[in-house]
């Protein structure tokens, strides 16, 4: 099946009437790429981000356009488009594409991905054929949330490796897609909860623990703030953690420094990453004044990850 990709050109004001005006001439499936709404979304979401690629932001760099695909043989549709354009005076231009199994293509961008000395993260679809001696890590990449490609996860699951003890009981604040709770099952713990403000994520972390085999007791998946849920907060800091994990960002990690010592006996390992070395100092300034100490630091492109430990008084 040959498909065709139509471009068109508009004003980023213009963007959302366009947008409407295509809905209601019966087309869906719109890709808007606009610079404007990019930026409103990330003021919006200023907390839950540190770091855009510049190579995004250039690409949006006065961007504003809508795309659509059909196939070759909607030549009616081809045309209704063209007199669209014509008539709102936008230009507008048309790309065939090469012939893929768009159903299947997108598996390739997860290829498996060996970490630390021991580990290795898998689609579902390539465990089964896995033949080498590391332990599996099994995700659903299509669920996001966390694959592990990014520098930030990979350091924090090269420092689990020598945290996690067998029997260890952890807590990973964030945990997103749950790979780092799974990493610490699959690393011989005894328990892992998981905990997000995204009630998405709970759901897609379980299904990726299923993957690997651990369900309810040996892995919780929670939602909720721990900053402002005290239910939630007592019954965390009802269990004695081994391990606590915190991969977000600066910015939130700085926000839970007051809580974290809670959680945190004389013994646990706590691992923090996500932090963007122009912000290492600032995290590390909050941990410090909670009676948090950093015992070793991991650096990777312009991304830091930091283990540390509960100061003893």
């Amino acid at each position: 099946m040959a498909w065709l990709e139509i471009t068109i050109d508009t004003a980023a004001r213009q963007v959302e009437a366009v947008a409407q005006e295509l809905t209601a001439r019966g087309f869906s499936d719109l890709v808007i790429e606009d610079q404007q709404e990019f930026q409103a979304f990330l003021e919006e979401n200023r907390a839950y981000w540190d770091y855009i690629d510049e190579k995004l932001e250039q690409q949006l760099q006065g961007l504003s356009q809508i795309k659509l695909y059909l196939e070759d043989t909607e030549g009616d549709s081809l045309a209704r488009l063209r007199r669209f354009a014509q008539e709102a005076g936008l230009p507008m231009a048309v790309s065939p594409l090469a012939e893929t199994n768009w159903e299947e293509s997108w598996k390739d961008s997860y290829p498996p991905q060996e970490v630390g000395k021991d580990l290795v993260v898998l689609p579902f679809w390539l465990a089964k054929n896995y033949e080498g001696s590391r332990k599996q890590i099994i995700l659903d990449p299509g669920l996001t949330f966390g694959t592990g490609a990014h520098p930030s996860t990979q350091m924090v699951m090269e420092a689990m490796e020598q945290a996690v003890a067998p029997g260890a009981r952890c807590l990973d604040l964030g945990s997103g897609s749950g790979i780092l709770s799974i990493t610490a099952l699959a690393l011989g713990a005894e328990k892992a909860v998981g905990v997000d403000i995204d009630p998405k994520a709970e759901d897609i972390a379980r299904e990726n623990a299923a993957y690997n085999g651990f369900d309810s007791p040996r892995f919780t998946a929670l939602t909720g703030n721990v900053t402002q849920d005290r239910s939630l907060m007592e019954t965390l800091t009802g269990e004695k953690w081994d391990v606590v994990l915190v991969n977000i960002v600066a910015d939130v990690i700085i926000g839970l420094a007051p809580v974290l010592p809670r959680l945190l006996g004389e013994r646990t390992h706590l691992i923090c990453s996500g932090i963007l070395n122009t912000r290492l100092g600032d995290v590390t300034a909050a941990l410090a004044s909670q009676g948090i100490a950093v015992t070793d630091l991991r650096e990777r492109e312009e991304w830091r990850c930091v283990s540390c430990r509960k100061e003893l008084k």
